[in-house]
């Protein structure tokens, strides 16, 4: 159905606009342009029937792409190839004239998509009913607000029974329960075999309706194949690129957050029972302090303790995360954070650096057992970290009894009201 080989898209980019009239004048003899390439020899093929998304970071060449299958735009060099009627939603109620009332812009919409007017009035029912937008069909479209304009664009554009449909990030500005219907709707048309061409950044999206994945960077192909391989490998890269970017904003972090005074470095660590990580960074200790700052001896339900734990930097440090995980008795994880967690960037840490954490919490009433502490140190943001060191166990306590029966894990705050009629 689409056929592109080695397919470029270029761009002429002046850095003032009295450089266009220069070359004009001097008849392109004196250049004051820079190319610059949207597409760079792009070749691929979509089987008919197929759902074909295409992702990539914002100006990667996607929505270049789609407007040369529409034919809004012509490549600069290669061939592409479309067979078959094309119904194209690429910008927010393209082809619609916002003096125009909303039933009129459905006839010039379908028009231009190829529909006769007596074809159109045969679906206008099924096109009113879905696009949902009742009395503002006989508004300006100007007046309509940009979920409402989608909703339209789109009814129309799946009831003028193209060959091939192509979405690009218009379902983004949809209410979650519109773009529920055009993905079922999306279903449908792949059942009946419709092409279709989808553009998103949603990879839950992607995922749902997408045979085949495209993975554009920076006008070229970075990755081609199925869905869940390339979206895996997008997702990893953006990750890291995140990570990268958190990184460098901590290397150039000129003030840190007030800390305070700075508490007493801990160095006892009670119990080891597994022990792992890179040694990048090591847990010097770990301590559970009472309201008194005196180490506990039990934990307290609805009381007030902090959890102390002091880390050691061997080598550099990027983006220090200092936590723990709370286990109950039977060794499953019951509850932890760490400092990215709740909001706090560490600064980074040289080799030989020290920092202490107090993680200060609000104790509910839990079920009288014991309750083990392991602190850990990494390096990186939430989705991607590498482990320094991770302390299993290292400091057991038991929760003390309650004034009252605790039912289940724990007792939850409750105030109870009773209303007689």
């Amino acid at each position: 159905m689409i056929s592109f080989q080695k397919v470029s898209k270029s761009y002429a980019i002046y850095d003032a606009p009295s450089d266009r009239l220069k070359e004009l004048l001097t008849l392109n003899r004196l250049r004051k342009h820079r190319e610059f390439k949207a597409l760079d020899s792009i070749s691929f093929e979509v089987k008919p029937g197929e759902t074909f998304c295409i992702i990539g970071e914002n100006g990667s060449g996607k929505s270049t792409m789609l407007q040369i299958i529409a034919g809004i735009l012509q490549p600069t060099s290669g061939e592409a190839r479309v067979k078959g009627r094309v119904a194209a939603l690429l910008e927010l109620g393209s082809g619609f004239n916002p003096d125009f009332s909303g039933r009129d812009n459905v006839y010039l919409n379908a028009a231009i998509l190829g529909l006769s007017h007596e074809e159109t009035a045969k679906r206008f029912q099924s096109i009113e009913e879905f696009a949902e937008i009742g009395e503002f069909l006989d508004q300006p479209v100007k007046t309509y607000s940009s979920g409402m304009a989608v909703r339209l664009a789109f009814s129309v554009a799946i009831h003028v029974d193209p060959e091939i449909l192509l979405v690009d990030e218009a379902l983004a500005v949809g209410d979650v329960y519109f773009r529920q219907r055009c993905l079922r709707k999306v279903h449908e048309l792949r059942q009946r075999g419709v092409t279709i061409l989808f553009v998103s950044h949603s990879m839950g999206d992607v995922k749902a309706i997408g045979d085949r994945v495209l993975w554009l960077d920076k006008g070229r192909i970075r990755e081609l194949g199925p869905t869940d391989v390339v979206v895996s490998k997008y997702l990893a890269e953006m990750t890291a690129k995140d990570s990268s970017f958190v990184e460098h904003q901590a290397e150039h972090r000129t003030e840190a957050k007030t800390i305070g005074q700075a508490p007493s470095l801990v160095t006892t660590i009670p119990n080891v029972d597994h022990r792992h990580g890179d040694g990048r960074a090591e847990i010097l200790g770990i301590t559970v302090l009472n309201e008194n700052l005196e180490p506990a001896l039990m934990l307290e339900p609805n009381a007030k303790c902090i959890v102390r734990i002091s880390a050691k930097a061997k080598e550099r440090i990027a983006l220090p995360n200092i936590g723990f995980m709370m286990r109950n008795h039977m060794g499953i994880d019951f509850a932890g954070s760490n400092t990215i967690r709740e909001g706090y960037e560490l600064p980074q840490m040289a080799a030989g650096d020290t920092v202490t954490v107090d993680f200060q919490l609000d104790l509910p009433e839990l079920y009288p057992s014991h309750f083990s502490f392991s602190p850990a140190i990494a390096d990186g943001s939430l989705l991607n970290y590498k482990m320094c060191d991770w302390i299993d166990n290292a400091l057991v306590l038991q929760m003390s009894h309650g004034e009252g029966q605790v039912y289940g894990y724990l007792h939850l705050p409750c105030r109870i009201e009773v209303n007689r009629v």
